[in-house]
């Protein structure tokens, strides 16, 4: 076995690897680690999306394991360390998804915004909730915030504009006199001068000992007044219980939560039932365009790299 994939995959991509390497294809191996396990025994490549936890246990099982494809961009479920210590490559699809992302921030933005495509079934069944979906806001000058500037939060911040947002970023990894705020025409601000000023504030951070947390109740309450909390990045960021409440209380005014501590989310989570919450299934990087874009480049990526450690490949 030369490579395996644990979870789904575009058919073409994968076609692509079998066409040139022995590969085993089976979505349904991120929830079945003892076979994982075995069929890792003597492949050199393991793809994986978030679900599959690429931790010392598996790898341990996977002594001749030299790369790692990640059918996304956060390395949360990789331990990368590890990785690094035993030689083993670990490639993100960095950039493949970033216009899906972008495009369901912008989406729940207008959404939430205007507050008022929630009540479908009201309007069917003959009620007609005119006077309470009346005020609604427009995007046309609001500030949307965005907390981490990469290549995600770049095209965010183009699309925002087209409709009429004014954007401020903040990001710890960029220096205030970095070109790339000049190049995207972006103001960087503090963190708390992000929360004091923005309409809707948007994650696009990794998961790391340094941002596990970092939107706790004290920051939450720290936001503008009626603003909307907007997080594709991971669920481990925000505190959701904090969140919940401010949400309950009317200091926040709505959100769009796409990452969740404990995925699937539990039933009976606090988010659960609040007006103007849309909570989606870890599913803002994916569409039938990124997921080809995704599976191509990471084919790509892992059949260089096994054909320039010359591999056995299939004849």
């Amino acid at each position: 076995m030369t490579i395996v994939i644990s979870e789904f995959m575009n058919q073409g991509a994968v076609d692509s690897l079998a066409a040139r390497f022995s590969t085993h294809y089976d979505p349904s191996l991120a929830d079945d680690h003892e076979r994982l396990r075995a069929l890792l025994a003597n492949a050199r490549a393991l793809i994986v999306r978030n679900r599959t936890q690429v931790r010392e246990e598996l790898l341990a099982a996977a002594p001749a394991l030299k790369i790692v494809g990640r059918l996304g961009v956060g390395l949360d479920n990789i331990d990368v360390e590890a990785c690094r210590q035993r030689g083993i490559e670990v490639f993100p699809a960095t950039g493949a998804n970033a216009r899906a992302v972008a495009e369901y921030v912008l989406a729940m933005t207008l959404v939430t915004l205007r507050g008022a495509y929630a009540r479908s079934d009201d309007v069917a069944a003959g009620r007609w909730p005119r006077p309470q979906l009346s005020d609604g806001r427009e995007a046309q000058g609001k500030t949307l915030g965005l907390v981490g500037f990469g290549d995600i939060g770049r095209l965010t911040a183009r699309l925002a504009r087209t409709v009429g947002l004014e954007v401020v970023a903040h990001d710890p990894l960029l220096e205030s006199d970095s070109p790339v705020w000049r190049e995207h025409g972006i103001r960087p601000v503090s963190l708390s001068g992000l929360l004091d000023t923005a309409d809707v504030v948007s994650l696009h951070l990794p998961l790391a000992e340094q941002t596990r947390g970092l939107f706790d109740r004290t920051r939450l309450f720290a936001m503008k007044p009626g603003a909307i909390l907007i997080n594709t990045a991971r669920g481990g960021i925000v505190d959701e219980a904090a969140l919940a409440e401010a949400i309950r209380n009317g200091h926040l005014s709505g959100a769009a939560i796409d990452v969740f501590a404990a995925e699937p989310l539990l039933a009976g989570s606090p988010l659960a039932g609040l007006p103007n919450v849309w909570l989606t299934p870890h599913i803002a990087g994916l569409s039938v365009e990124a997921n080809q874009r995704v599976s191509t480049l990471i084919a790509q990526k892992v059949s260089d790299a096994l054909t320039t450690q010359q591999f056995e490949r299939i004849q």
